[in-house]
């Protein structure tokens, strides 16, 4: 199953799967400046764009589906600064962005893909510049296999190859001489999706979650900068 058909599914087909998004793309979006230049990479809804926008960010897109991106080049009027492409090899220059952002996506990528991804995400970085993002926090892989109807091959429902827990993404991006590195739990909860049992439950796995107590359903923040070299 490739990566790109269920990215395209879902960014076209079933947009409402990222309805629940707006929590954590506000607080990406409350840790970018106006005026900085930003690469997103991976677009989904193309919600993250529009808070950018709104903040006077200068936004810049990046994602390997065409159709994505001539949606939000026409919705949101980003012309050249959208670009179809991949993040092991990504199109704009050197020294270029004061924030690259990559939220629920590197666990989309297989380990060579992700090594050069970092590599990319290094070069088109300022000096100085800051990679922020999300991941799924200490995912079991297997709960979300589903079978193929068609061809019987296993694969994660969301596309997810790889799953990391604090220590292991700390150690990848000082692997790449990424300095401050810090990376932290997070749970961001739609409240106004939720019905009343769905806020309940969601207060009490709020409350467990500052005193400590971890669960499914959370996602790590990890912020790291681009190391003068």
């Amino acid at each position: 199953m490739k990566q790109e058909s269920i990215w395209e599914h879902f960014q076209n087909e079933d947009i409402q799967s990222f309805d629940g998004a707006y929590p954590r793309l506000n607080f990406l979006i409350d840790k970018i400046s106006s005026g900085q230049r930003m690469l997103n990479i991976g677009v989904g809804s193309g919600e993250l764009e529009r808070l950018a926008i709104g903040k006077e960010i200068d936004v810049y897109s990046l994602d390997p589906g065409l159709r994505s991106i001539e949606k939000i080049r026409e919705e949101l009027g980003l012309g050249d600064h959208a670009q179809a492409g991949y993040s092991q090899s990504i199109p704009f220059e050197n020294d270029f962005f004061d924030v690259v952002v990559m939220t629920e996506v590197l666990e989309h990528l297989d380990d060579e893909i992700l090594d050069q991804t970092l590599s990319e995400v290094k070069r088109v970085l300022k000096s100085d510049g800051r990679f922020i993002g999300t991941v799924p926090a200490a995912e079991n892989l297997s709960d979300s296999l589903i079978v193929c109807p068609h061809c019987s091959e296993k694969f994660h429902r969301w596309g997810h190859v790889q799953s990391f827990d604090e220590k292991r993404l700390s150690s990848l991006l000082e692997k790449r001489a990424f300095s401050d590195i810090s990376v932290k739990s997070q749970l961001f909860i739609s409240w106004k999706r939720l019905n009343f049992k769905g806020k309940l439950v969601s207060g009490i796995k709020l409350i467990l979650w500052f005193t400590g107590i971890h669960g499914s359903g959370e996602n790590l923040y990890f912020s790291a900068r681009n190391r003068c070299e």
